[in-house]
């Protein structure tokens, strides 16, 4: 039964301010940044396409998804979902398996042939985009759908970048991200394969481009001097997982070792035992606390017969086997030398000790600086040369998919506002809503689905893909675990709660209205929304 009528006094007004001595804080309605959002580098609106997606729309939800991310398929994939690290849910059971339901919208989309919005009014721009791997085009895609006409200039005969050459096939089949690439070349933009940028502004102006982004990929193997034989073979882990992608693997042999500690030795490591690899040995000079792959990843290593060596260096190299030294970790946590020495039989080296960008490109540029091989840039994405903007591995930043696709996005709306005279402005930011923002009490506990994983005979044989992906149903119930952390959503609690009459229901979608007139301060509505989308605010007498 509905609540009597009641008149909505104007919260400003004097009269609203003056209802009562007994009040000294009113409650108010608002909308809190949650917790996912804040923390995904690629600046999702996480909240809101789970939203649609617990209501089983699931074209929406995609839609919504993809409107700051092309690649909802491939990140469903190789994300390190640190959303669910920061999610709320984590502290009354599991985070909401936000990655997996990502997952789940990208696939329905490929499946159901989506497609993206139309793209914006011409506008007249040419933007040049160097490098076809994930910051390039997402740039690409957000400047295309703003009405640019986008030329992307990639260096080798693929797309994808680093999403094909440096993630293997059992991570990411190519089918999703061939995909996912074609949906962004729909929306009308250009891409030259085999043509390498020599000189950026040569480029710019014999294309006649408005603006230029560059996103060239970290594809050059950083080398350690390693003593070694004649006939030792020593490779590089880039060099490896590209030779992936054409018909001629590379040839390992029965015993090889990697040396490194990131997820690209860890890619390399596990590629190794499904060529055939007898014993496939990383060899890292810190132990498993400061080694940079990440956890999930090291275990699956560990669970396909990987195995580490922790606290350990190559000192020599010969044609069938290296000579490793035991490290010790002195006082401050750094590993130091201890004379100890032990021989491993390996027929392959193979160096996963990072990678370098391409700079040659921006030589000579006025204005472009340079530190620590990473292109500088403004908080706009903007190099010191007007117009030239810049992301991915070629900024200070982490180097992941996410991170880069993210660079694209923000760098896209920028040239868009420069092309425009214009700056861009960023969305007022909010508070966070963190746990203690939350009623908890109204959740009840519900396991987060787990993804169907390769069984680890076919895992360590073949290049199948080894995390399955969720069901409708499991897509269905995990999308339902969402909290709505800080945002309303029309649950009606504090409408029912209210002992004052205070809570004016305004219809479907529109949310709640507090009449100040009958509100006493209580903070019931308060201690009892389970969102966190009401706060108390002192009185304005």
């Amino acid at each position: 039964m509905e609540k009597p009528f009641a008149i909505t006094l104007d919260v400003g007004s004097s009269l609203a301010n003056h209802t009562g001595s007994w009040r000294t804080e009113r409650p108010v309605y608002l909308s809190r940044k949650p917790p996912c959002n804040h923390q995904c580098p690629a600046g999702e609106n996480i909240q809101a396409w789970l939203f649609h997606a617990e209501s089983g729309d699931y074209q929406k939800a995609w839609e919504q998804l993809v409107q700051d991310n092309p690649f909802p398929a491939v990140m469903g994939r190789v994300c390190y979902h640190s959303c669910e690290g920061a999610c709320n849910r984590a502290q009354v059971d599991a985070p909401v398996g936000i990655n997996s339901v990502e997952r789940f919208l990208g696939d329905q989309a490929i499946a159901q042939g989506w497609k993206f919005a139309p793209v914006a009014a011409a506008s007249g721009k040419k933007v040049l985009v160097v490098g076809a791997g994930p910051s390039g085009l997402s740039a690409a895609y957000h400047l295309a759908m703003l009405g640019h006409k986008v030329t992307v200039v990639e260096a080798g005969p693929l797309p994808g970048g680093m999403m094909r050459f440096g993630i293997p096939q059992y991570r990411l089949p190519r089918d999703v991200l061939d995909a996912e690439v074609q949906r962004i070349v729909d929306l009308g933009v250009e891409i030259q394969y085999n043509t390498k940028v020599e000189n950026v502004l040569d480029a710019k102006l014999a294309g006649g481009y408005d603006a230029v982004f560059l996103a060239v990929g970290a594809h050059i193997a950083k080398r350690a001097y390693i003593p070694a034989g004649d006939s030792a073979r020593v490779l590089d882990a880039v060099a490896v997982l590209r030779s992936m992608e054409g018909e001629d693997k590379p040839m390992l042999g029965r015993r090889v070792v990697i040396y490194g500690g990131g997820n690209t030795a860890i890619d390399v490591a596990r590629t190794a035992k499904r060529l055939g690899a007898t014993e496939s040995i990383i060899v890292y000079r810190r132990n498993r606390e400061k080694m940079p792959a990440h956890d999930f990843e090291v275990e699956e290593a560990l669970q396909e017969g990987v195995l580490i060596k922790w606290l350990s260096t190559i000192k020599h190299a010969g044609d069938a086997s290296i000579t490793v030294e035991k490290m010790a970790l002195d006082e401050k946590g750094f590993p130091q030398p201890t004379g100890e020495f032990e021989t491993l039989a390996a027929d392959s080296v193979v160096l996963a000790l990072g990678q370098d960008v391409d700079l040659s490109l921006i030589e000579g540029v006025p204005g472009l600086t340079v530190e620590d091989g990473v292109v500088q840039v403004s908080a706009q994405m903007m190099t010191g040369h007007a117009g030239i903007f810049a992301g991915g591995d070629m900024v200070p930043a982490e180097r992941n998919v996410t991170v880069a696709i993210g660079h694209g996005k923000k760098a896209a709306r920028n040239i868009d506002a420069w092309l425009r005279e214009v700056v861009y402005k960023t969305a007022p930011k909010t508070e966070l809503a963190s746990f203690d923002k939350l009623n908890p009490w109204y959740y009840s506990d519900a396991p987060k689905t787990l993804r169907p994983m390769l069984d680890i005979a076919r895992r360590t044989s073949t290049f199948e893909e080894v995390q399955g992906g969720l069901d409708e149903g499991t897509a269905l119930f995990e999308a339902r675990r969402c909290l709505s952390c800080g945002n309303c959503f029309e649950c009606d609690n504090c409408y029912g709660v209210c002992p004052d009459n205070a809570v004016i229901k305004l219809g479907p979608g529109k949310g709640f209205e507090f009449n100040y007139d009958y509100c006493k301060g209580c903070g019931i509505c308060v201690s009892e929304c389970p969102c966190g989308a009401i706060k108390m605010v002192a009185e304005d007498i």
